[in-house]
This record gives C-alpha cells, structure tokens and sequence, in this order.
C-alpha cells in the first residue's frame, strides 16, 4: 500500500495488517502479526530447528491465504496451484527443552522456547487461523493404486516394527462429530464461493449443505468403512463416529465438480443400490 500524496512512499506491513484486519483479537491478525515479527529477527535466528516451532504459523498463513484471495478476489489458488502444494513439508520430530539447550546458545535457545511455548499456548486460546497443527499419518492399504509408496513385509529384517490396526488419538485425527462435520463442509462452501444449491421434488431450492446431503456422500462413498475419513467409537452397544478434515476435503472437492447437481446424482445413484 502506498500513501495517496507520495506513490514512492509505501506503508509499512504493521500498518496495512492494522488497516485491513482492523479487529486486533482476529486469529487471522495475530498469525500474520506475529510473522512479521519473525520476518524482523529471524536473520539471527534461523536454525534447522526453525521449521519445528513455526511451520504451524506458517501453514495457517497458506490456508489463510488461499481463503482471503478467494474473498477478496474471487480467484480458486487451487487452480493453479494443486492442494497437496499447499501443505508444508516438515521435519515432526518431537523438540524439547533439554535439545534446544544442549544444541544452542543460551540466548538462542530460549528465543526458540519461548517462541514455541508462546505459538502453543495462544494456539490454545485461538482457532485454526492462527496456528495449524501439523502430523503425517501412515497407514497400509492393500490397494496398490491407493498408495503413496509400497513396502514389504518380513520377519527377517533387522529393524522391527508393527502393524497399528487402530488410530491411537482420534481426537486430532477425526476430530469432527457429525453435526461438526456438516457445519465444516457449509463453512468451506461459503469460503470458497461454490454455489452449492439442491431442488427437491417440488422445485422449491435451497443452497445449505444439511443432513440428508450428509447421509447420503456417507452412504454413497461407503466413508464409515474408510478408516482416513471416519473412526468407529464402540461404547458398550452404543456405536457413533467421529470423520476426519480428509473427509471435509473430500466431500467439499466432490460438491465442487458439480455443485447444483451432486445431491441429486448420489440419490439416484444410492436408491439403484
């Protein structure tokens, strides 16, 4: 941004956030905030453990862009841009005080605790605009189209592992009931500006994403048998499920190849069943 009297003298950065976000609690402020205050220091604090502490800022500040050029200028970055770009490519390791101290200066490695237990604890208090956690999960599939990279297995090799058959913490990997995940999938709708809209049998058209639409992607796609989109709580005899931000992803790309008539092909398709 430029001041109107002089087109040679430009704003700084802390102004045009201020100007543009003028709600200094927004979660989508802070993040670019507190970017730009790493932008200032970081010459003297880049190390390999950089990306450790702030790749979920920097994550957020993607999806957070691919979201306001979308408002503000109606453009798809997805169209030029494949998704899986948009996500960062980390090391995930765990990093405690203990390392950070015995690999750094002190000055260094209290920057970079401080700086962590900060982004954590204000991650705590905001949402998925500041800060986005970041977590690779593996799983075996016995369909070869539908890997990423193929491995073998036998007894004889030196480095031991085992097959896990369960997600072990469903509550950061499914982490959307279904009420959730329908409020999610109108959420990405309104975001992304598709024009989702669905005519029941008396004409009468709505452009809300509910229940009944919900149903019938599960029952089509078969999701609860699919373990990356839904996880299966066994309570007793009581039986629910969690989905996952897979599963969000998922659903909102299908609607988007065919937005006004999805709903209508997925019940034809399912009453055939």
């Amino acid at each position: 941004m430029y001041f109107k009297d002089s087109s040679d003298r430009t704003i700084p950065l802390e102004k045009c956030i201020a100007l543009i976000f003028t709600n200094n609690k927004d979660p989508l402020r802070i993040n670019l905030e507190k970017i730009v205050s790493l932008r200032n220091t970081s010459t003297h604090f880049i190390t390999e453990d950089y990306e450790r502490v702030y790749a979920p800022l920097f994550q957020a500040c993607v999806i957070n862009f691919t979201n306001k050029i979308q408002e503000f200028h109606g453009v798809d970055i997805t169209e030029s841009i494949p998704q899986n770009f948009l996500t960062l490519s980390v090391n995930l390791d765990d990093l405690t005080d203990e390392q950070i101290r015995a690999k750094y200066t002190p000055q260094l490695a209290e920057k970079l605790i401080i700086d962590r237990n900060d982004i954590e604890i204000t991650t705590e208090k905001t949402n998925h605009k500041f800060a986005i956690t970041i977590q690779q999960n593996l799983y075996i599939t016995k369909k070869k189209k539908d890997a990423d990279f193929n491995i073998s297995v036998t007894r004889d090799a030196n480095a031991k592992g085992n097959i896990i058959k369960e997600l072990r913490d469903p509550s950061n990997t499914h982490k959307f009931s279904f009420k959730h995940l329908m409020e999610e999938i109108n959420k990405q709708l309104k975001d992304q500006n598709i024009p989702f809209s669905h005519s029941n049998s008396s004409g009468k058209s709505r452009d809300k994403f509910n229940t009944h639409d919900l149903n019938e992607f599960i029952k089509f796609y078969n999701m609860k048998k699919e373990p990356k989109y839904s996880y299966e709580h066994v309570i007793g005899n009581s039986t629910q499920y969690s989905y996952s931000l897979e599963a969000v992803n998922f659903i909102v790309g299908e609607i988007k190849k065919k937005p006004e008539r999805i709903i209508s092909d997925i019940k034809k398709a399912n009453k055939k069943r």
